[in-house]
């Protein structure tokens, strides 16, 4: 009789723990989405905050990840910088999520960074940027300097035979630092200082007509000009149009855009814009059936037939999907068992290829020059023969070409100087 009271509370022990581990096992993964629903930045950042519910919703009726169903946990900071690091420490003190997807500005992701660092979260920014920082904290699946801006100065140079440059953009971090690095690429490449114009206006800029005269005057050299922008948000509508109205078309003096997608196209006269270019990692035109599954769930998901997809929304599935991997990988969320995981996970892209999360938690990517069409689609002109791999720091920067990034351990650095030896920090946010 004692033996068998015995094995009834072995049983009953055994109940409990299979209880409890199946409770556990079914607690949800919270994901926290931080991106812009009201504010200046709200008609590009809510189409991210919309695809992540999507992909959210894919995995779950996928059965989850290990078992658990992901909960989306939506803030809105408004587009408002310094309520950016108030809503990610809501997120990750109050609501415990497990990982943030969000931020689309430089100064925004700038304002979360000391916030995820200190509480150790995790952080996929899905937006091109200027480079010059690496934190563990972070996974940046947006373009880097030299997955972007380099090879779109290489083609003008190149295929276009463009001998002046000017570099237009709105008057923040990362056009200033983006334009600092062109700057010194094209006098490496052996560009004259007086063959470089550089402009910066501020968000919203609207009366472009002296500008576009110094720049047409400048384009009247006898030498082929073109123009880099890094004009971010509704200003661009009125600067092309002006090129339109001095009579300047793609043919004179070509536009390449960093800042001009699908979304920014949609729902706008494209015709002042048509022949212009733009430089990304991703175009909705893409033929590949990846894409077009891809573009087939965003209509259903979405409900409207003229819905259009972009680069930073691949970035968010990019990122989306490494992050499922890692998590099967370390067979948990923990924080840190996820970054160790991730390093080498690759994922399908949308344009037919593999992302691959590289040491320093940038990705590689493949570059694609886009034309635009009156449609406000864009016919792919160039692009790389395989993926690039990002640089957090830029080769043509004296205070970074001597800095690599590698999150592995023993190194575990963000910037490393390979020539003193020497780590200088945790992440750089010192450095801008």
């Amino acid at each position: 009789m004692t033996i068998k009271k015995h094995v009834k509370l072995g049983l009953s022990a055994l109940a409990l723990s299979v209880s409890l581990h199946t409770v556990a096992a079914e607690d949800p993964i919270k994901v926290g989405i931080l991106h812009s629903l009201s504010g200046t930045m709200a008609i590009s950042e809510s189409t991210l905050k919309d695809t992540m519910l999507m992909l959210i919703e894919k995995q779950n009726e996928e059965g989850g990840i290990n078992g658990r169903m992901l909960e989306p946990v939506v803030v809105d900071p408004a587009s408002n910088w310094p309520l950016f690091a108030e809503k990610a420490r809501e997120l990750l003190a109050k609501e415990k999520v497990d990982v943030i997807f969000g931020n689309w500005t430089s100064v925004s992701r700038k304002s979360v960074l000391p916030v995820v660092e200190e509480l150790n979260g995790l952080l996929f920014y899905p937006v091109q940027y200027e480079g010059e920082e690496s934190s563990e904290n972070v996974f940046y699946t947006g373009a880097a300097p030299n997955q972007q801006a380099i090879p779109a100065v290489d083609y003008l140079m190149n295929d276009i035979g463009v001998e002046r440059w000017v570099l237009a953009g709105t008057d923040y971090v990362y056009p200033r630092t983006t334009n600092k690095i062109l700057e010194t690429y094209l006098k490496d490449k052996g560009v004259a200082a007086e063959d470089i114009m550089i402009n910066y206006t501020p968000f919203g800029h609207s009366n472009w007509q002296s500008i576009v005269s110094d720049i047409k005057k400048f384009g009247s050299a006898g030498k082929k000009t073109a123009v880099v922008s890094t004009i971010n948000g509704d200003a661009n509508v009125p600067f092309y149009r002006e090129l339109g109205n001095q009579g300047i078309d793609a043919a004179d003096i070509p536009v390449v855009a960093f800042s001009v997608g699908e979304q920014e196209l949609s729902g706008i006269d494209t015709g002042p814009l048509v022949g212009h270019l733009a430089a990304w990692n991703y175009f909705m035109s893409v033929d590949n059936d990846a894409n077009y599954d891809f573009i087939d769930a965003w209509v259903g998901y979405t409900g409207n037939e003229e819905a259009v997809t972009n680069d930073p929304m691949e970035a968010h599935y990019i990122g989306f999907n490494m992050y499922v991997e890692a998590v099967k990988k370390a067979g948990t969320t923990d924080v840190d068992a996820v970054k160790d995981a991730i390093i080498g996970v690759s994922v399908p892209n949308l344009t037919g290829g593999y992302a691959t999360m590289m040491p320093n938690h940038h990705i590689t990517k493949p570059v694609l020059i886009g034309e635009i069409q009156d449609n406000g689609q864009f016919s792919v002109v160039w692009e790389t023969a395989s993926t690039v791999a990002g640089d957090a720091w830029s080769d043509f920067l004296p205070g970074s070409k001597d800095l690599i990034s590698d999150w592995r351990k023993p190194l575990f650095c963000g910037n490393f100087n390979v020539v003193s030896g020497t780590c200088g920090g945790k992440s750089d946010v010192a450095s801008n």
